[in-house]
């Protein structure tokens, strides 16, 4: 049996990748239609870092040059995840066991993400396009971890700008979302520019996980993953 401690490393660097800086050039489809399609396919993975904490993560350069990613890593064998509440764009309780019975795109960011997130959701929003009617049993959920600015309204309106069937959650009221990022090992770290308290960014986890159907994590894919590669993976688990 390998050894606690090597595992552990192993898993920590494929399952929490590093922080990922971002570029202020990138644009939403809604800002940039012409562009949109290529984000997806030329956007570049950081490389990963084997943390446990915000403090011991290093943020890297997402601009980096593209390094092309294989089938995601297997997680089922790994305590991580479960089940949590959080609030949708209609300003109601929305929890991940909704969608039991169907495979989910789960992955962390945040509405004012300049490059990583509109990446990310352009990927898997190409990703449901190779899965041609397969796509129905399939969810994408992207879950803010900046509720301060990502208010229900906000993040629903912006997941739909890459696809009108993602789902945005955030957290209001008494929701934690420090339990939910420590349930999937997110870590994020807020990056305050000049003194303008309110105008900051937030280096965080990038990559996505793949929940089979009885809504445990099976797959970690990846931020730089292309869509053929993450569609792949999901039909292992329709």
């Amino acid at each position: 049996m390998m050894p606690t401690a090597i595992r552990t490393a192993i898993l920590g660097a494929f399952a929490l990748t590093a922080l990922a800086a971002c570029k202020p050039e990138a644009k939403t489809p809604e800002q940039n239609p012409a562009t949109a399609s290529a984000a997806s396919s030329t956007a570049s993975a950081p490389a990963a870092t084997p943390a446990s904490s915000p403090e011991t993560t290093t943020s890297l350069n997402a601009a980096a040059a593209p390094k092309p990613q294989g089938p995601g890593t297997d997680m089922r064998k790994e305590d991580i995840g479960g089940d949590f509440t959080l609030t949708d764009g209609d300003g109601k309780p929305f929890s991940l066991s909704d969608l039991k019975g169907k495979v989910v795109i789960l992955s962390f960011g945040y509405t004012h993400c300049p490059d990583v997130c509109p990446t990310e959701l352009l990927t898997y929003s190409d990703t449901l396009k190779q899965l041609g009617d397969q796509a129905k049993d399939v969810k994408v959920v992207f879950v803010s971890i900046d509720p301060e600015r990502d208010t229900p309204e906000v993040i629903s309106k912006y997941v739909k700008q890459f696809n009108p069937e993602f789902i945005g959650l955030t957290a209001t009221g008494d929701q934690s979302l420090p339990v939910i990022k420590q349930q999937y090992r997110v870590v994020s770290s807020k990056v305050v520019q000049k003194e303008d308290s309110e105008n900051y960014l937030v280096d965080h986890s990038s990559g996505a996980y793949l929940i089979d159907k009885n809504g445990e994590v099976a797959i970690f894919s990846p931020y730089g993953s292309e869509p053929a590669t993450i569609a792949a993976d999901i039909k292992k688990l329709l």
